[in-house]
């Protein structure tokens, strides 16, 4: 007979989380053996990066441990693909925000539970600041690529936009930053 402990582990995802992850590694893979065949790092990088997101969307703070991994691996990238805007958006961005995400969602377990952040409901007098410092950090950031000769340039500043809002309301637990995420996503794949 299962334990209680056991049992909670075995049922944490639904069937759906489960085929969801699973059919999203099997479209990765099946791509990456197809296509590419050598970009191991991306490879890896997209197989974290799903995970995260489903562990993101469970509230579990191991997700923000996975997007630092995440942002490391596609700095990289980006670095080699001369995608300067990517690269410190990541890794100066992603990176840092999921380590204060992290500190964050520790703090703030639901009702104890550690694998599971309590959510938080962003005011609504804070959208405007929001609105306020994603313009400012997009407006610097469109300079600075510019002058390091990032390639696509407003697709790259897009992305500054996307992914601030989305790390900054991350940190501050609200359920929206995967509408923000998934915004980034579309940005992304026009980039790449």
């Amino acid at each position: 007979m299962l334990n209680k402990s056991i049992l909670k582990r075995l049922t944490y995802f639904t069937k759906f989380e489960i085929f969801l992850w699973l059919f999203s590694v099997t479209v990765i893979t099946a791509f990456f053996f197809l296509f590419d065949n050598s970009g191991y790092l991306s490879f890896a990088a997209s197989l974290i990066g799903i995970t995260s997101l489903i562990l993101n969307a469970k509230g579990n703070p191991i997700g923000q441990i996975l997007i630092v991994i995440f942002s490391i691996l596609y700095g990289i990238i980006s670095f080699r693909a001369s995608y300067y805007g990517e690269m410190i958006t990541y890794l100066g961005m992603s990176a840092p925000m999921a380590i204060v995400a992290l500190i964050s969602w520790i703090k703030h377990p639901y009702n104890g539970n550690k694998s599971q952040v309590e959510v938080s409901r962003i005011k609504p007098g804070s959208y405007p600041l929001i609105v306020l410092l994603t313009a400012l950090v997009t407006f610097i950031f469109y300079f600075i690529l510019k002058e390091l000769g990032t390639a696509n340039l407003i697709p790259s500043t897009i992305s500054i936009a996307t992914t601030f809002v989305a790390v900054y309301l991350t940190f501050k637990r609200s359920p929206y930053y995967a509408l923000a995420y998934a915004s980034n996503d579309i940005v992304l794949i026009i980039l790449w």
